[in-house]
């Protein structure tokens, strides 16, 4: 990836059009890297994603004894260990990937035997993150896990004693709780059951590991939408080789850069049997005006020239509605986007970050609790934005370049958790030089 400077100057962009092919999902690729070193067989991985979160994935299965071998930057060999650690570390450091720490909580939990025991930390930003509801669940079926510092949030110290039984966990905060428990309990020498409480976050993620898992050879029922049964004592099982998809999330992007800039982006990796929810984020643009064609692997966005307001809840696929802020900027009319209570125990605050950097724009915007309203400026000023070390914030608002003024973008460089050439691509895609 070539280096960033500190601030980038985003201005001048009048088109955006063209094809591109996403990177792999980060979702799909953490997964797939637990799931594939849990196998009883080697796995291909192809089209893996290589960024910030999943090095911290790679390194913690390195660390527990797994070798990946890399055939190319993007495709890997994992030699399964079928859950049998061969080497235990006394702590795994695992930045601010959500997608490492959570999932590897649970099936640590579920696989280390008779003393062994690991710490798992972050960086200062995933010691704010919550992780008490998870930890709750485990501990209810004997788990034992010790928060070092504060109650509820890493560092976390995780031994054995986990067993099987009746789970219920609150799916009101993350499904990347759910998600983790999903993969782990079939680890377990008996059969158990899952219940979800509160109103369920981002059910797609839910269904995207419960897929996942399938393609490995385990088996989850679901009782009904909020309950699942997990048998005991399953195995996952090498499929061979498994492609992961394109980032559904990243396709955010160039579907609102070319739902503001007309297009046609023909974007690359995901298309009409997409396994991920923010695939919807499709819908919210042919709302605002747009339109979308589907293909097998593909999907086409080309804009109308006029944005249109939305009223949005965005409880299903809340990574992808953060990019419904930038396209409320040049909508005409008031947009709400609700139920994304989640933003707040994200990469940072989201809900209050989106909120601070779109006034910077000249818009009014009202924050609530799980909520934003914004009403745009008739003109939208020139503005420095600041991304929190978050790389959506940064993606979302470097579509302000396609405004008169522009937008200077603090830490573009934070793209590298998921989208490495994110900045690279716009460049091209708008045919215009913004790298020094």
């Amino acid at each position: 990836m070539q280096e960033l400077p500190q601030t980038l100057t985003v201005s001048g962009l009048k088109h955006c059009r063209g094809e591109v092919t996403l990177p792999g999902s980060k979702s799909i690729a953490n997964r797939a890297l637990l799931i594939a070193a849990l196998a009883d067989k080697p796995v291909v991985l192809k089209n893996l994603l290589r960024s910030d979160d999943t090095a911290r994935m790679l390194e913690a299965l390195n660390a527990l004894g797994v070798e990946v071998e890399e055939v190319t930057p993007t495709q890997v060999v994992v030699h399964g260990c079928s859950g049998q650690w061969t080497t235990v570390p006394e702590r795994l450091l695992l930045g601010n990937a959500g997608t490492a720490m959570r999932p590897l909580v649970a099936v640590l939990a579920a696989t280390l035997t008779g003393k062994q025991s690991v710490t798992l930390d972050g960086d200062p930003r995933m010691r704010e993150r919550p992780l008490g509801d998870l930890i709750d669940s485990l501990v209810e079926r004997g788990a034992a896990l010790d928060c070092l510092q504060n109650q509820g949030y890493p560092p976390l110290a995780v031994s054995s004693g986990l067993q099987a039984g009746d789970f219920t966990i609150d799916g009101s905060v993350s499904s990347q709780y759910v998600s983790a428990l999903l993969m782990a309990l079939p680890l377990l020498a008996e059969d158990s059951t899952l219940t979800l409480t509160g109103d369920v976050v981002s059910r797609p993620y839910i269904d995207l590991t419960i897929a996942m898992v399938g393609s490995f050879g385990i088996t989850i029922k679901p009782i009904s939408e909020r309950q699942y049964a997990i048998t005991g004592g399953q195995q996952y099982r090498s499929p061979g080789e498994y492609f992961i998809e394109g980032d559904a999330s990243g396709a955010s992007y160039w579907m609102a850069a070319a739902a503001i800039a007309g297009g046609p982006i023909t974007i690359q990796g995901v298309g009409q049997h997409s396994i991920q929810g923010d695939i919807g984020f499709a819908d919210v643009v042919q709302r605002m005006g747009a339109t979308v064609e589907w293909g097998e692997n593909s999907v086409t966005v080309s804009g109308s020239g006029a944005l249109q307001p939305i009223d949005f809840d965005g409880n299903q696929i809340p990574d992808a509605a953060m990019t419904i802020v930038p396209l409320a900027l040049f909508a005409k009319g008031r947009t709400s986007i609700c139920n994304v209570a989640n933003w707040r125990v994200k990469e940072t605050d989201r809900l209050a970050a989106m909120a601070t950097e779109a006034r910077k724009f000249g818009a009014t915007v009202e924050e609530g609790a799980d909520y934003l309203i914004i009403d745009p400026p008739a003109v939208l000023k020139q503005a420095t934005v600041d991304t929190y070390d978050d790389h959506r914030i940064a993606m979302c608002f470097a579509l302000l370049g396609f405004s008169a003024n522009g937008v200077n973008v603090n830490d573009p460089g934070c793209c590298k958790k998921t989208y490495p050439q994110f900045f690279n691509e716009l460049s091209r895609l708008c045919h215009i030089d913004l790298l020094p």
